[in-house]
């Protein structure tokens, strides 16, 4: 055992996996900075301590200093989960389509539900081929009042998320929607599990791999951010 006065002293390491579910922040120490999105994403509701949940209040500031960062040329998004809050998943989604810098996501597991717009949302989408993503219409918890107006407002709110996956992919808003209302299909559910290989032939996600393949175009997309801003800089090259 360690020493008592070892034992009181926090370990960094740990509180950040305790945290934030990564050992290390945006530092400087890479030029890629490596985010995870797993488990169930956690909205402006606390979820119960026996989930495993993504706090999208942790992910903004990472974000932020991801971008603010001048050592961090490019993002890896990794992605494992059920979904969760939809205007939380959406603003992670448009926080990450808004970044300057060159970003990839890839679908590890499930990018299921509100994972979906998130793992379309980045310059460049790669999706294992054992992975799945699960599209359904909206549903909400809770208090429900039975007027127009609340119908109106889940309808909107699933035409936000089909509009932005519709935006940030080449799959067209007639089949996303055909995918999202298919019955028959989900045991207890309406919509479909679209894989790795069809998620790539809808025009769902980019191409499937893995994390060599995402690193390696994330490098190839760097690169090419450097070559163009060379090109327009005053001393730079000129057509």
């Amino acid at each position: 055992m360690l020493p008592p006065e070892q034992q009181s002293k926090p370990n960094p390491v740990v509180n950040t996996i305790q945290e934030l579910g990564q050992t290390t922040v945006p530092s400087g120490e890479s030029n890629i900075f490596c985010m995870t999105i797993i488990g169930q994403i956690e909205g402006h509701l606390i979820l119960p301590p026996q989930n495993k949940t993504t706090k999208y209040e942790h992910l903004i500031p990472q974000l932020v200093a991801a971008e603010q960062n001048p050592r961090i040329e490019g993002i890896l998004i990794i992605l494992n989960t059920v979904g969760g809050d939809v205007e939380a998943g959406l603003a992670i989604a448009e926080m990450i389509a808004s970044m300057s810098k060159p970003t990839v996501t890839v679908v590890i597991g499930g990018g299921h539900s509100i994972g979906v717009p998130i793992a379309v949302s980045s310059t460049y989408s790669i999706i294992a081929e054992s992975a799945t993503m699960t599209i359904h219409p909206v549903r909400m918890n809770g208090l429900f009042i039975g007027v127009p107006q609340t119908f109106e407002y889940i309808e909107k709110m699933q035409e936000r998320v089909v509009r932005f996956v519709t935006s940030h992919s080449r799959i067209s808003e007639e089949h996303f929607k055909e995918l999202m209302f298919k019955q028959g299909e989900l045991n207890r559910d309406i919509g479909t599990a679209v894989g790795g290989n069809d998620a790539v032939q809808y025009g769902l996600m980019d191409a499937v791999g893995g994390i060599g393949e995402a690193i390696a175009e994330l490098n190839k997309l760097i690169l090419s951010r450097k070559d163009m801003r060379a090109a327009a800089s005053p001393g730079g090259m000129t057509q």
